[in-house]
């Protein structure tokens, strides 16, 4: 192995800290399994309680909430209880929510007997959902930047797109879980989802439990990121304060942003796929019609796919549209994936410049409405995300020291923006269509590319693999 690699994982004191970052890394699969699960909730809820494309992102607000009010806590705590006490307390704290999800789900099935409101059952769901994002919050305000001190500076950006490479294969699971649980149906056709929707968050509960008794006897060393903006000499100076290096405020701002696109953009991709998609060819139901015949199993489990909609044409089923947003998770984690190797060759302000300016033609392209190439940008947005938010945070806490935790607790605030875009976003689908809600997210990709184009500006540095900053 040469050298480099070896510096991978291993810190300046000769630590090697390959377990202790594979550990880490399970977190991210965890997070990415639980959003992936929320975002195909939406129109299951949609469905069962008559909402609207707007009131249904109350969802998403719920969750990114979650975000909003306990980052800084979880940044302060992160301070006194160091890395491991910081994770443990985010792992009880999911588990709490997924349990809540028992609860919650015998009383949504009260909703049909008339004895409680839809508003009270959706009311429920939500605080569960907030629960467990803000056990979430504890774990992303801690893991990301710890990655990026788990071994030579170099690969920081390397690190942390890596373990969120674990985070897209969370996400490619959590749909299809969702499809099974949600959007199930009895013998007879009908809808069983809100009777079995507890049982994805139950079994989260009890992984995580398992999960935080590992933490509690593994090797978790507190290590501290560089100074490279000397942060850590000042006591009062406010030119010493975390928030006179513009890299790091308008890090907070482009997270923001990025969240909020991604958040429109996943949690309507059922919507968008059940109604922007163009006619499915008749040549199809056949082939379904003839393949039953010889396939049982797999036959049922296409035809599971497809119906035949109000206007008595053959489209994307609810179910259907959820096993494909595990393929557009594929495409995200295509994107982390290369991403992380590109990000070793290339500096990161670029990679995430060029990625912005790729979404943006996506999402116009979606906005435009032309078919099927409209339908192919949907997933081509699913891979140009994929290094974006690791990226931002990387480039946002570079140099920052000790005061990384701190500056990390800010931008997982910033995620705070999926709450807020997404219900503009179905507000303008509501009033136009689908494709047109992606105007939305366009704009937040056009400032994600200022970002990464003008980031050695703000940061004073050449790149992200800069050992200090160029001048102060």
């Amino acid at each position: 192995m040469s050298s480099n690699k070896k510096s991978m994982f291993t810190t300046e004191d000769g630590q090697n800290l390959v377990f202790t970052f594979i550990l880490v890394s399970s977190l991210f699969l965890l997070w990415g399994f639980c959003n992936g699960m929320i975002d195909v909730m939406d129109k299951h809820f949609q469905d069962e309680l008559g909402l609207t494309k707007s009131q249904s992102a109350w969802v998403q607000f719920a969750h990114y909430l979650g975000y909003f009010l306990m980052s800084i806590p979880a940044g302060w705590l992160a301070v006194k209880l160091g890395y491991k006490g910081g994770i443990i307390v985010g792992l009880l704290i999911v588990a709490l929510g997924g349990f809540w999800f028992i609860p919650a789900t015998r009383i949504h099935e009260m909703v049909k007997l008339g004895s409680v409101s839809p508003a009270t059952a959706f009311v429920m769901f939500l605080i569960g959902v907030c629960v467990i994002a803000t056990g979430l919050t504890f774990l992303e305000t801690i893991a990301n930047p710890y990655t990026t001190v788990l071994g030579d500076k170099q690969f920081a950006a390397t690190r942390i797109n890596l373990a969120q490479s674990c985070n897209g294969i969370g996400w490619i699971f959590g749909p299809i879980v969702g499809s099974m649980f949600f959007y199930s149906k009895d013998a007879m056709g009908n809808n069983t989802g809100s009777q079995t929707l507890y049982i994805p968050y139950m079994g989260v509960a009890f992984a995580v439990i398992g999960i935080a008794v590992i933490f509690y006897f593994a090797n978790v060393p507190d290590i501290k990121s560089k100074d490279d903006y000397h942060l850590d000499n000042s006591t009062s100076g406010a030119s010493h304060s975390i928030w006179s290096h513009p890299h790091f405020v308008l890090a907070v701002v482009a997270q923001f942003l990025y969240v909020a696109a991604q958040a429109g953009i996943f949690s309507f991709f059922i919507n968008y796929m059940t109604a922007e998609v163009p006619a499915i060819p008749a040549r199809w139901d056949a082939a379904l019609t003839n393949l039953s015949s010889n396939a049982g199993f797999l036959s049922n489990w296409l035809r599971g796919w497809f119906e035949t909609n109000k206007d008595g044409v053959l489209a994307i089923s609810n179910k259907g549209a959820s096993n494909l947003a595990s393929l557009g998770f594929v495409c995200f984690l295509i994107g982390r994936f290369s991403g992380a190797a590109i990000l070793r060759k290339f500096s990161a302000h670029k990679v995430l410049g060029l990625y912005g300016v790729m979404n943006v033609i996506m999402t116009f392209v979606v906005f435009l409405k032309i078919g099927w190439i409209s339908v192919a940008c949907v997933f081509l947005s699913y891979f140009f995300m994929s290094i974006m938010f690791p990226t931002i945070f990387a480039l946002g806490i570079f140099g920052l020291g000790a005061r990384a935790k701190r500056a990390s607790s800010f931008i997982v605030m910033a995620i705070m923006g999926g709450a807020v875009l997404p219900k503009l976003m179905g507000h303008v689908a509501d009033v136009y269509n689908m494709s047109r809600g992606f105007i939305v997210p366009m704009f937040c990709f056009a400032f994600v590319a200022f970002y990464g184009y003008n980031w050695p500006k703000f940061s004073k540095a050449k790149s992200l693999n800069s050992v200090a900053p160029v001048a102060h």
